[in-house]
């Protein structure tokens, strides 16, 4: 039997067992989300040993090189040693500069890190808001623009992370993790071809900000923007309004489920050259994407960023 150990813990596990499931077997606090390999959440250092790893590219080489792993994605094989990952010596240190409520569930909040670093609109950051809790986050804000990094949260009153994400304060202390994403981008060579953006519940977070950025760089052709949400919670559709009004090839629209279906039928390809970039709840971008085949959208150029639903 596979011996395990985390810091001064010496565990037994069976051979094949998922490292995750391991730890919390042991009531040992690990953060976790979407158990897929994707969040990040659950990142560990190896420190000694070998796990078996169904997703080795899910990290990058140098995070990889380093020894971290992700305990959703790894088995325990053999004896290893692990540490976890520690925000307060393995994160970037952040503080809350403002935070707000965009609507009855949306928090908006605006981070300002301790040191600034690189980033492309669209891309996800982990949020920790202690050592043990922690969710991944798009960014809706702009590099060169923004002197904040700005995080639209669907805020729900019971969860983990999310009652403690009501709780934030301008001051208050919380620290980034990996930086990660690139599917929701935009591409200077895009200026000349119409720019669907399809976006579900905070999936318009990132979207916004690639919006954002598209009209920073002057884009010529039409854009589309289509956010689907609850009555009342079409946060940004004031914001969104005034864009479109300085901006005559911006054409925006805000549904609810029941008139979804007339929007995306609504939805006419006049150049092959569409590029569409769909975020939200993996049923609804399966919903959009389905339309856009329809619709004659190439694969190739449908990108598409999932919210996996999470542990709270």
């Amino acid at each position: 039997m596979p011996d395990l150990r985390v810091g001064d813990q010496l565990l037994t596990v069976a051979p094949a067992t998922n490292l995750l499931d391991a730890l919390l077997s042991a009531d040992i606090r690990v953060p976790y989300s979407c158990r897929a390999g994707s969040c990040h959440t659950c990142m560990v250092h190896c420190v000694s040993g070998e796990l078996a790893d169904a997703k080795p590219d899910a990290l990058d080489a140098q995070r990889r090189q380093q020894g971290w792993r992700l305990a959703c994605q790894c088995q325990v094989q053999g004896d290893v040693q692990i540490e976890l990952f520690n925000p307060l010596n393995d994160a970037r240190p952040a503080t809350v500069h403002s935070c707000d409520w965009l609507s009855s569930r949306v928090l908006r909040l605006r981070l300002t890190p301790a040191r600034p670093f690189s980033y492309e609109p669209g891309q996800h950051l982990l949020l920790w808001i202690n050592q043990q809790i922690a969710r991944p986050y798009s960014l809706a804000s702009l590099p060169d623009e923004d002197p904040w990094l700005e995080f639209h949260i669907d805020c729900p009153e019971q969860g983990a992370f999310t009652s403690l994400a009501r709780q934030l304060q301008p001051g208050d202390s919380v620290a980034l993790g990996e930086l990660r994403g690139g599917a929701l981008h935009y591409d200077p060579d895009w200026q000349a071809k119409p720019l669907w953006l399809l976006a579900s519940g905070t999936g318009l977070a990132p979207l916004s900000g690639v919006l954002r950025e598209a009209l920073r760089q002057n884009h010529q052709a039409e854009i589309r923007l289509l956010h689907l949400a609850s009555a009342g919670q079409h946060y940004l559709a004031e914001s969104l309004k005034t864009l479109a009004n300085a901006h005559p090839q911006l054409h925006v629209s805000c549904v609810t489920a029941a008139e979804l279906p007339a929007a995306l039928a609504g939805l006419r390809l006049v150049s092959r050259q569409t590029q569409a970039l769909l975020c939200g709840h993996p049923e609804q971008v399966e919903s959009f994407a389905r339309r856009l085949y329809l619709a004659g959208v190439p694969r190739n150029q449908v990108f598409t960023d999932l919210f996996v639903p999470h542990a709270r």
